[in-house]
């Protein structure tokens, strides 16, 4: 279970965090949620799809990375075989967390950087430090800094952009049948996708406003990115042959 702390550079001065890739240190999902913004580095690699949440049955956009539950396949002995890694990934095992603050008697919500002291990553004799010698941040920590807050206001926006998707009923569910060269087979399901029929049929006026919010890109990014599940069959393929 995951022990998060207030990041600050008294209590956790000496500390560092291990930034190569492996199973070791929580690598090995099968996927990782990503958000509209991140489409055009994502689909250069994974395919993206779409979950639910069965308790508000709401969306989210994840990057799929294999077929069954703790397997990676862009995961070996050498790390991670991708040049790039989704920010929900690369920010582990930080979070942004939330803390009042008052100023003149107004109370507000300001973000801090939180660490959770329990996670494999996190050392004093290995990795990236956090904090220099007197004190600031380091440039490890300060790239973390950009990349949760990139990561915040992304995951914000991909709500909305879901529930666009959902209010021009875009998605559907779908079942990905996947036949390995072992014979063996695997059948995908849970996920949702854009169904590009429904996309040609909207109006000139709805297309138009998917372009002007950005989100039309986003889409063609994501119907795109379909072409990668046949590269996870590959890598699988060649998993298994070796």
């Amino acid at each position: 279970m995951a022990n998060h702390a207030l990041l600050n550079n008294i209590d956790h001065q000496d500390l560092k965090v291990v930034t190569e890739r492996s199973s070791e240190y929580g690598d090995n999902l099968w996927y990782a949620q990503t958000f509209a913004q991140e489409f055009r580095s994502i689909q250069a690699h994974y395919p993206i799809l779409f979950q639910q949440d069965q308790n508000n049955g709401t969306f989210v956009s994840v990057a799929l990375f294999g077929f069954t539950q703790n397997e990676n396949l862009f995961l070996n002995d050498n790390g991670w075989q991708a040049s790039y890694i989704p920010l929900s990934v690369q920010r582990q095992p930080f979070l942004i967390g939330q803390q009042e603050r008052t100023t003149d008697g107004v109370t507000e919500q300001h973000r801090v950087i939180t660490l959770d002291l329990d996670s494999p990553r996190v050392s004093k004799s290995q990795g990236q430090p956090l904090f220099l010698p007197y004190g600031g941040n380091s440039d490890y920590l300060e790239t973390i800094a950009n990349v949760l807050e990139t990561l915040h206001q992304g995951l914000q926006d991909d709500a909305i952009f879901s529930q666009t998707l959902t209010d021009l009923d875009l998605l559907e569910s779908v079942t990905l049948d996947i036949e390995l060269n072992n014979t063996k087979k695997h059948q995908l399901i849970g996920f949702y996708t854009i169904n590009e029929d429904k996309l040609n049929a909207l109006s000139a006026e709805k297309i138009k406003q998917l372009q002007q919010s950005g989100y039309l890109h986003a889409i063609y990014m994501a119907l795109a990115s379909q072409v990668q599940i046949a590269e996870l069959v590959a890598r699988k393929n060649a998993q298994i042959a070796s």
